[in-house]
């Protein structure tokens, strides 16, 4: 759980960490969107070039941002065989209740590629982010629906609140797991219900402290006086001519990503494609 890197803030002074929030904001749902927009293996291989030249920029370890695939193998491998065995098509194999065919195991790769791409961005994200300044670029953003009373900065102040506390519960959980083993707690050993059950002593604990700590923040914003609403920022966002060029980058990456899909499809039909 340690290995989660969404939520956790990696201090750089790089051209990415310096970009206005409503940039990077942006530029990560273009990146989500062109995911499942694209239905090819060179799309996905271009997709992860752009990806690779923004962690390159950033200066973050791509080790600290291969972290976060970690956590999503257990469902990488859930969702990659459900595809592969229960999707119909043309058999390459077969085995009980079970038939591997060709369009499975495409679209298995699919799907995993598209996972593992959009954790990695939404890891960039938040490791070139800190939540404060993320909660004011999503207010920003999203200031337009206060015309029809939308609550936008309740919602990003919810939004940053949990972003911000995602790393303290992994490092709470790794905590209480290790303060239970030092007592003799078994997680290891056993068949899946008595796992199950030996976590008991661990999410008890969890979710007290998950209570005190929200009591603890309620009390706190009360005790300076925070009432929701306009609010003053000490450092107001500013679009700067970096923002520009990456609003640019943003629009390069989605003309570049449609007519690379366009030309697979066109020419080489159906061989890289499965809808």
């Amino acid at each position: 759980m340690s290995e989660f890197t969404i939520g956790q803030y990696y201090p750089e002074n790089s051209i990415i960490h310096r970009l206005d929030p409503r940039v990077k904001l942006f530029g990560t749902l273009v990146f989500i969107v062109m995911l499942f927009v694209v239905n090819n293996f060179i799309g996905f291989g271009l997709m992860a070039l752009y990806l690779f030249v923004v962690v390159k920029m950033s200066r973050i370890p791509f080790r600290k941002v291969l972290k976060g695939v970690r956590g999503i193998i257990i469902i990488l491998i859930i969702s990659a065989l459900l595809n592969i065995f229960f999707t119909p098509g043309k058999p390459l194999a077969h085995w009980w209740i079970f038939t591997i065919t060709s369009e499975g195991l495409v679209r298995s790769a699919y799907l995993v590629v598209r996972l593992v791409l959009l954790v990695l961005s939404t890891s960039v994200m938040t490791l070139t982010t800190k939540p404060n300044d993320l909660s004011d670029g999503l207010e920003k953003a999203l200031g337009f629906l206060k015309v029809i009373r939308v609550p936008v900065h309740e919602i990003a102040m919810i939004m940053s609140l949990a972003l911000r506390f995602i790393p303290t519960l992994m490092e709470e959980t790794e905590r209480i797991k290790k303060a239970q083993m030092a007592r003799g707690a078994d997680f290891e050993t056993g068949n899946m219900f008595r796992r199950a059950k030996s976590l008991i002593p661990i999410l008890i604990p969890l979710f007290v402290s998950s209570i005190k700590r929200a009591v603890n923040l309620a009390q706190a914003m009360e005790a300076r006086c925070y009432h929701g609403g306009n609010r003053t920022k000490l450092h107001p966002l500013k679009y700067k001519k970096r923002d520009a060029m990456s609003y640019v980058f943003c629009g390069v990456i989605i003309a570049s990503v449609i007519v690379v899909n366009v030309v697979v499809v066109k020419f080489l039909g159906n061989t890289f494609v499965v809808f």
